[in-house]
């Protein structure tokens, strides 16, 4: 049975919600040993962690709820249209619809998310060959 009639599985990126992104950059990066990998506008930090991405995400990029943010899985789907159509046909309510959220290398990361119905986001990720 594949993950796409199974369920979601495989976490591809985690992101936490930080008040000050240098000084959570610094702590994760110096004081955890973890491997960065980049950052980007407004106001994120990635890393490795052992295959799955942890994401920082400072005020800047938490908008107008930034203060009552909390963390994000993005789960990794082959098909990211199919299963989000799969979750709200089985009762999830769609926060986002999926869209494309970069081009990278001949691919395009796409993301949607859906409520967990106790004020929790549920991250979709998929990648996509470059249209």
């Amino acid at each position: 049975m594949s993950t796409e009639t199974a369920g979601l599985s495989k976490i591809r990126q985690v992101a936490v919600p930080v008040r000050d992104i240098a000084e959570a950059t610094r702590f994760y990066r110096d004081v955890l040993g973890m491997r960065h990998l980049f950052d980007a506008p407004p106001q994120l930090s990635f890393f490795d962690c052992g295959g799955v991405q942890l994401m920082l995400s400072g005020p800047e990029a938490g908008g107008k709820d930034s203060e009552t943010q909390h963390p994000i899985l993005y789960y990794d789907v082959a098909d990211i249209g199919a299963t989000h159509s799969r979750l709200t046909a089985a009762g999830a309510a769609t926060i986002e619809q999926p869209h494309m959220i970069a081009r990278m290398g001949g691919r395009e990361i796409w993301i949607g998310f859906v409520s967990d119905g106790q004020g929790n986001m549920v991250g979709l990720m998929s990648d996509v060959p470059e249209s």
